[in-house]
């Protein structure tokens, strides 16, 4: 079953270039290190030989599960975004009904959630809590310390 991710233009980016990274600098890497290991003696006692040979199984397993990822990316065409409800890449205003504070947080996609930068993935609990929501709806979000209470303020496109 395929897992279809949606990601932004700057969020593909991204995951192409990590994977062209592992693809060009670190496979060659990889068989470096095996082919030096190689050359220091019997295989059958070569710890480094071993551990070479696992590093490299790992490198392979990561460039195996990023190529599927992106194979099942989706971009998403910002411009036909509906804003009169919380959906991946609305940035939306809240009021933490709880405490009075204002926060503005981007619906993202989990690989690019940072919330330094304010963007939280739609998959998160408050991510989740808060999908579908209109202006003027409050979001009841369970977290490990409760429940948090969201009043959406205001709905506008990343």
């Amino acid at each position: 079953m395929s897992n279809v991710s949606y990601y932004t233009v700057e969020g593909l980016k991204k995951l192409k270039d990590e994977l062209n990274h592992l693809r060009d600098v670190e496979r060659p890497k990889a068989s470096q290190a095996i082919a030096e290991a190689r050359d220091k003696g019997d295989l059958s006692e070569n710890a480094e030989y071993d551990a070479a040979k696992e590093a490299q199984g790992l490198l392979e397993l990561k460039i195996a599960k990023m190529e599927e990822t992106l194979s099942n990316a989706r971009l998403i065409d910002e411009s036909q975004l509906d804003t009169s409800k919380v959906l991946v890449l609305s940035t939306v205003k809240l009021k933490n009904l709880n405490n009075g504070m204002e926060m503005k947080y981007t619906l993202v996609a989990e690989s690019e959630a940072d919330l330094k930068k304010g963007k939280i993935s739609v998959s998160s609990p408050i991510g989740k809590g808060l999908l579908g929501k209109v202006v003027g709806d409050t979001a009841e979000i369970v977290v490990p310390n409760g429940t948090l209470k969201f009043q959406v303020i205001e709905i506008s496109r990343a």
